[in-house]
């Protein structure tokens, strides 16, 4: 979702100390990944070894280069997932002071500078030792891509933008609502330990929609009750679990009875599609 830039210096230290809670850094086998927030709600994502670092979908510098700094990183790469401001605003600033820095962006973007564009099923290296997939999943816009990291010994890590967040899904900026179920069903269909990286802490308000559909889901109610101790203590609900969002996230649960019935009951209506069920959830949510 598209956030308001000028927020960006007076809500970029709401979230900062949570970036100090022990489970900020996820050690791998070589590099680790750390949310740097950023906005209101966004959170850039930051992978990096000893020396390099990436960053995924930089709507702000400001929170990048401290991190770099801090650290005393070079930027070598930042994977754009698509062309919102709140996910590219941070690129120009960024190159300027790292002019070698490579852009993975969507193949229809028009970001100048070393630039690649990325397809469906193109594949690359990190760090020249862990394989990185790229999909195309329009829906929230037509050139939305997502990036699969796969390291050995790991999950796959999924940095989705925003096509997927915990217990919600992206609205619909230019795609349609059959390519966004079309896309959440490809995630869906991931292994379910899969780790997801999504751009924006919105897990708490979007239970609330959750437990609008699917009221005696008992998952959900559990969900519900450590998101809120979470969110109590200042920290992040991310990386998610696909496990969990499969239990939880009615956009994943389409075709479970008790999704199907509230759609139907909450627009009295007789579609059976899920496609149609899913454009009429989505429609919900936006009016929630």
């Amino acid at each position: 979702m598209i956030s308001k830039p000028n927020q960006a210096k007076s809500q970029q230290t709401h979230e900062t100390p949570a970036l100090s809670a022990p489970n900020q850094a996820k050690p791998l086998s070589s590099f680790q990944i750390k949310a740097l927030p950023a906005f209101q709600d966004n959170y850039v994502w930051l992978l990096h070894n000893t020396q390099s670092a990436v960053v995924v979908d930089p709507g702000d510098a400001g929170p990048v280069l401290s991190a770099l700094n801090a650290s005393a990183l070079s930027l070598s790469e930042i994977w754009i997932t698509h062309h919102h401001a709140d996910h590219i605003g941070g690129v120009a600033e960024l190159q300027t002071a790292f002019p070698s820095v490579i852009i993975r962006t969507p193949a229809a973007s028009t970001l100048p500078g070393n630039a690649i564009s990325q397809q469906d099923g193109d594949e690359f290296s990190l760090f020249g030792q862990h394989t990185v997939q790229v999909w195309h999943l329009p829906g929230h816009t037509i050139d939305h891509i997502v990036y699969l990291l796969k390291a050995a010994g790991e999950p796959i890590h999924l940095f989705c933008g925003d096509t997927l967040f915990g217990a919600g899904c992206g609205r619909l900026f230019g795609g349609t609502a059959n390519q966004l179920y079309t896309s959440l069903q490809r995630i869906s269909q991931l292994p379910s330990d899969t780790k997801i990286y999504c751009a924006h802490e919105y897990t708490q308000s979007n239970l609330r929609f959750a437990q609008a559909v699917e009221p005696e889901n008992g998952a959900l109610q559990s969900r519900i009750q450590t998101v809120t101790a979470q969110r109590a203590r200042g920290e992040k609900t991310v990386p998610l679990s696909l496990a969990e969002e499969l239990a939880t996230n009615p956009f994943l649960r389409i075709s479970v009875p008790t999704v199907t019935t509230s759609i139907l009951k909450h627009f009295i209506i007789s579609v059976t599609q899920p496609t149609e069920l899913f454009a009429f959830l989505r429609k919900w949510k936006d009016a929630f």
